[in-house]
């Protein structure tokens, strides 16, 4: 045999054992298990959540979350809780933006309200901010008191941010 002979059939060889392997490859299933695995689930047991993988593509691909998190303006968020402030806080969210409090009565005021906050933008404009207020019991509350909130808010955050301007 010569040297030429010998290197074709190591090489024909390394091709069908990489064949091979790439065809065993390709009789898994996405969860990982093998097509061939004969196991069957109990059915008395519960099913555990399959978590999707991370792969090196995900680097590249642009699929976020939008649940995940959110980008807060600084000013909208402190002047929510500084307007607010008569409001004992339920529950604060600062990677989503929201903010959950409980009944309370302003100063000067005779009725109680409850507020919730979104900050659903970086942007300091009227888009950014969603402002939910309920009385007692879930009664409405006039459009004007949610506006009057709204207004004191956006005047706060400028202030803040007129502020933070002349450091």
């Amino acid at each position: 045999m010569t040297a030429a002979t010998t290197y074709r059939r190591r090489a024909g060889l390394g091709l069908s054992v990489l064949a091979v392997v790439a065809a065993l490859g390709a009789c898994s299933r996405s969860d990982g298990r093998s097509v061939f695995d004969t196991d069957r689930a109990d059915p008395r047991r519960p099913v555990a959540q399959q978590q999707r993988q991370s792969t090196v593509w995900d680097l590249f691909s642009n699929r976020q979350d939008p649940n995940v998190t959110t980008a807060v303006n600084k000013y909208l968020w402190n002047a929510s809780l500084e307007v607010l402030n008569f409001l004992p806080i339920q529950s604060v969210d600062p990677f989503t933006g929201v903010i959950v409090t409980g009944y309370g009565t302003p100063p000067g005021g005779g009725r109680a309200y409850r507020a919730t906050i979104k900050i659903a933008d970086p942007a300091l404009d009227a888009r950014s901010l969603q402002l939910a207020l309920e009385g007692p019991g879930g009664a409405a509350v006039a459009p004007g008191t949610v506006q009057a909130v709204e207004d004191a808010i956006f005047t706060r955050a400028r202030q803040l941010r007129i502020r933070d301007g002349q450091l």
